[in-house]
């Protein structure tokens, strides 16, 4: 059975189309919101207009975002860590050699934009200092870094322009700070823009492209039961992760699934503090119950913030934050993990319905989204007087489907 990608969703169908006929569209941070939108265009296909546009109604820098081959090919060094998403790693600001005057003019900027996209260009092509700041993407789009530049080529890509590269630029209030939230949506409404957001983008690349290769496999002998265990990584982050299995998963019957994201201190050291080394083994036991199914352990230690800040978030447990506060205190979401790679192990593993074992509800919507037909399954183990509290606020403020707590 082959596997077709899902269509695209009518947002991004719609952002696509007017990207890729020279219109404006808005992009919004909704993970990370206090970084606001742009406003983004194809740069080949950047106007006069479009620069007006971005200079009196977003009023942030003009930024081109270009790929790192392009970048090099035009003499160019960004500045600034692809892990800080707090700035886009610009380079000095140039401007077209020739056919501009003072270079600061919507005309004069556009002619810029167009010297910085074409292909033919080289490093004499242009001068510094400018009026436009090419901003250096990761080659792997939104999916490995969700940074502006990256949402540039990324919808590039998926509006199937050439070259892939894309003027943006950051939307701020008449405040002069960085809009965020409603002020996004009513800004991109007020002016007849199609708006998604990154996290559209990303979900769109996980349903439609493949990012894991298996790299072995064999049996695996346990406590619960004989598995197949199957190690998978992620091509653009280079992560890896596992699949255990039972059975023929190939099967036109959902299949027994249980998404399992790393736990060190539950899994391995048998924490209190959490269900998650109860619920794996519960999964593992179940699944050999039914002959059939599968376990994915996924490298998202402390839903997604890695272990040593999932230790300084205990230690805020300790002084009385619960577990989302604590995330927050620390700087961080309160839950940075992503199923689209799980989706896309168990579309490789033939997997295409599933009767889920979770008590989460993003997990669903991850798989859904990979096309996958989902039924939930409850997992619940019964709260402690050690973390009863912790689950309960996984409940209020997680949306997780409690029903012992």
């Amino acid at each position: 059975m082959s596997y077709e990608p899902p269509p695209l969703r009518s947002d991004i169908a719609a952002a696509a189309d007017a990207f890729r006929h020279g219109q404006v569209v808005v992009v919004r941070d909704t993970t990370h919101p206090e970084r606001g939108g742009v406003v983004v265009a194809a740069a080949s296909q950047t106007s006069d207009d479009i620069v007006t546009f971005m200079a009196t109604h977003a009023c942030g820098l003009v930024c081109v975002a270009l790929l790192p081959d392009r970048l090099e090919r035009l003499g160019l060094t960004a500045t600034g860590a692809p892990a800080d998403l707090a700035r886009e790693r610009l380079t000095a600001s140039v401007e077209a050699k020739s056919g501009v005057s003072t270079g600061i003019s919507a005309a004069d900027r556009a002619r810029t934009v167009h010297v910085i996209a074409d292909l033919a260009s080289h490093a004499e092509d242009l001068v510094s200092p400018g009026h436009v700041f090419p901003a250096v993407a990761e080659p792997g789009g939104v999916v490995v870094r969700p940074g502006w530049a990256e949402v540039g080529v990324d919808l590039a890509r998926v509006a199937g322009v050439q070259p892939v590269a894309a003027t943006f630029c950051r939307i701020l209030g008449l405040d002069g700070e960085v809009l965020t939230g409603a002020g996004l949506v009513a800004f991109a409404e007020d002016h007849g823009l199609p708006h998604l957001t990154i996290a559209d983008l990303v979900s769109h690349r996980m349903a439609s492209e493949s990012f894991v290769v298996q790299l072995g496999q064999s049996t695996l002998p346990t406590a619960c039961g004989e598995f197949m265990v199957r190690a998978f990584q992620n091509r653009l982050t280079g992560q890896q992760h596992l699949a255990l299995s039972v059975g023929d998963l190939r099967s036109p019957e959902p299949t027994l699934v249980r998404l399992h994201s790393e736990c060190l201190t539950g899994d391995v050291f048998t924490s209190r503090r959490c269900d998650c080394g109860q619920q794996l083994h519960e999964a593992l036991r179940l699944v050999q119950a039914e002959g059939r199914g599968a376990v994915l352990y996924l490298r998202q230690e402390g839903r997604g913030i890695g272990l040593a800040n999932k230790v300084r978030a205990y230690a805020l447990q300790d002084a009385g934050r619960d577990t989302v506060q604590a995330n927050v205190d620390l700087g961080l979401p309160a839950d940075l993990r992503d199923y689209g790679i799980a989706g896309q192990m168990l579309l490789a593993l033939g997997v295409r319905k599933v009767r889920l074992m979770t008590n989460n509800p993003r997990k669903v919507a991850g798989l859904e989204q990979q096309g996958i037909e989902v039924e939930r399954v409850n997992l619940e183990i019964s709260p402690s007087a050690d973390n009863h509290h912790y689950l309960a606020t996984k409940k209020v403020k997680l949306g997780h489907l409690l029903e012992k707590v």
